[in-house]
């Protein structure tokens, strides 16, 4: 059987044969003509004449479903009144036969909705396959009109068109001499695109007679800057679209096809070359012709990959078995330990720690639980032992479905875990509180209290006194029923949180106290002298004087000396400031200090009989 073919058209013609400037089928006349081109044109064309233009668009897609673009051409410059509509219609459907009868068809129907809304709409309808055979011919006029136009319907076809001509532009214009093909590839010109598909560009770039500088060199120069042109491309047409770019090397290229690499294979069979210096088309067509056929070492190489990607699955699946989901497990696992208070245990002590902390002690998690733990980690030991064992997909698959549902479970162990260290962390809040307390009574001559005495014992000696505000005992309480709760297992998070946020005032009201207290006995262990214009201090603790002879100097002198039996000062020597604090800590301060007399004479002598001292009772 013999195929009818399609009239392809002559160079200067529109498809179907027809010269462009004769009238097309159906009495038509004749469409804009290169020199019409003239895209901001076609944009305020379209604006003037919109509301019929719409209508027509609406008809035209209750007339088919097939349209993957219409497009408002330019206005003519003989007869301007004409609304020229260029229709891009998909004819994968159709076989070769059918498809000059569906556009003969197409154009009587669109030509009577043009008729009703306006007789100045001229439509064309363009079947695909004309567009790209006219580019396959090296005709570029069809395309050059359809990106001139003001796209008012489109799928993604004609924003790829309009992109790629003005990509294509841009490059020829600064490389054109090495370029050698400039082809659209992708999901666009296989069928297979949607409105938001990326648009693919291949470009051959000619690299036989590179001489200054290396062919990976040439290609990388190249493709900086021509990706950059990409993004200026889409910068100017508005189109939102990524271009994905592939930039090439004519000796890769020819490696490629020759190894029947599959990616040139497809792009060879797809590609519609839109701009092409005789090496795309004629290897296009050998292809199709099917005297491009890879070598034998390139079939024997195509059928080891298979393998070599089997082996490289399995080792992928083993690795996910026998690490991935090892470590995913075990680091959650060990993060639990430690934040219950233990060390990071081994992996192998991790499940038994597991199971003896908080299934068995603190009842916080269930043994089901540690054994999937504990069959991850036999997977792991088992595959180490045994290096050709394989995992299954239907293992990995169990493995993965354990590991998820116990990290889920982890995660909840974790916020168990906080909230009883939480509710601890009452209890021992409130044995701080209760040692400050103690604290600040002794400094008001208070000691040996029992626990449940402590808060009279505050109440009737600090806060009814005014020393410490009200607040502080207010404070106290709630703790007090915080710590009661916590006893009979109650404690709410609510009450958890108040403590936290106002046991540090109460805290602080006892220390200010403290401190207070603690100062006025400091004080009355020193002696300040003036001497001259200086002061000097002298600190008596016990059996030792600590002496700073100038206490404004920026770099205070601390010396230490022993107070002997009569009260007289001997063995100077340097001290540090961190000994004096603890002299300070450490010294229990009597109610009253008795100062002997030597202690003084030593001090004339050292500071003068001028010298004035000031004591603090």
């Amino acid at each position: 059987m013999v195929e009818q073919k399609m009239n392809m058209p002559l160079p200067g013609q529109m498809p179907m044969g027809m010269p462009m400037n004769m009238p097309l089928p159906g009495q038509m006349p004749q469409m804009p003509t290169k020199e019409d081109l003239d895209p901001e044109a076609a944009e305020k064309f379209y604006k003037a004449n919109k509301k019929n233009i719409d209508k027509f668009k609406a008809e035209a897609m209750k007339a088919s479903k097939k349209f993957i673009g219409m497009s408002v051409l330019p206005p003519r410059k003989d007869k301007k009144e004409l609304i020229d509509i260029m229709l891009l219609t998909d004819d994968s459907h159709l076989k070769i036969h059918e498809k000059f009868k569906f556009r003969e068809d197409m154009m009587k129907k669109l030509q009577e909705v043009a008729a009703k809304v306006d007789k100045n709409i001229i439509p064309d309808v363009v079947i695909l396959e004309e567009l790209w055979q006219n580019c396959y011919d090296g005709k570029y006029d069809l395309v050059q009109l359809i990106s001139a136009g003001h796209h008012i319907f489109d799928k993604g076809m004609l924003a790829a068109i309009k992109i790629s001509l003005v990509h294509k532009s841009m490059v020829l214009k600064k490389f054109e001499k090495y370029i050698v093909s400039y082809v659209l590839a992708g999901s666009l010109v296989q069928g297979r695109a949607t409105e938001k598909s990326d648009i693919d560009v291949c470009i051959i770039i000619d690299d036989t007679d590179v001489k200054k500088m290396t062919r990976v060199e040439l290609r990388e120069k190249l493709r900086a800057i021509i990706l950059g042109m990409g993004t200026e491309a889409g910068m100017i047409t508005g189109i939102k679209n990524k271009i994905n770019i592939q930039v090439w090397i004519l000796t890769d290229f020819w490696d490629g096809v020759k190894e029947a690499n599959p990616v040139y294979f497809t792009f060879l069979r797809d590609g519609i070359p839109f701009f092409d210096k005789g090496t795309f088309m004629p290897l296009k067509m050998l292809l199709k012709m099917g005297k491009v056929k890879p070598s034998q070492e390139s079939i024997d190489l195509h059928m080891n990959s298979g393998e070599q990607m089997l082996k490289r699955m399995q080792f992928k699946i083993n690795e996910m078995g026998m690490e991935d989901m090892f470590w995913a497990t075990l680091n959650p696992s060990q993060a639990a330990l430690m934040l219950y208070g233990l060390p990071p245990p081994t992996p192998k002590e991790t499940p038994e720690l597991l199971r003896d902390i908080f299934v068995k002690k603190e009842k916080l998690l269930e043994d089901e639980y540690v054994k999937i733990l504990e069959k991850i980690i036999k997977t792991r030991k088992d595959m180490e032992h045994n290096p050709k064992l394989d995992l299954s997909g239907k293992e990995l698959d169990d493995l993965m479905k354990g590991a998820r549902k116990y990290l889920e479970r982890i995660k909840k162990l974790f916020e168990q875990i906080q909230q009883e260290n939480e509710k601890d962390s009452v209890a021992k809040v409130y044995e701080d509180v209760l040692d400050s307390m103690r604290d600040a009574l002794k400094l008001d001559g208070i000691e040996n209290i029992k626990d449940e005495d402590v808060e009279m014992k505050f109440k009737n000696n600090l806060i009814t006194t005014g020393k410490i505000s009200q607040k502080a005992l207010r404070i106290f309480k709630e703790l007090s029923k915080a710590k009661a709760d916590y006893e009979k297992n109650k404690l709410t998070k609510a009450e958890v949180e108040k403590v936290k946020r106002e046991v540090p005032q109460l805290m602080r009201a006892i220390m200010d106290y403290v401190n207070r207290a603690r100062g006025k006995e400091i004080a009355k262990t020193k002696i300040r002298i003036k001497h001259g214009d200086k002061f000097a201090e002298v600190t008596l603790l016990g059996d030792k004087a600590f002496i700073v002879d100038d206490i404004d100097a920026k770099t205070k002198e601390i010396k230490v000396a022993k107070i002997n039996k009569d009260g007289s000062i001997s063995g100077e020597k340097k001290a540090t400031l961190a000994e004096l604090e603890k002299a300070l800590v450490d010294m229990k301060i009597p109610e009253k200090v008795f100062i002997k007399q030597p202690i003084f004479d030593d001090l004339k002598k050292r500071y003068g009989s001028e010298s004035e001292v000031l004591i603090t009772f």
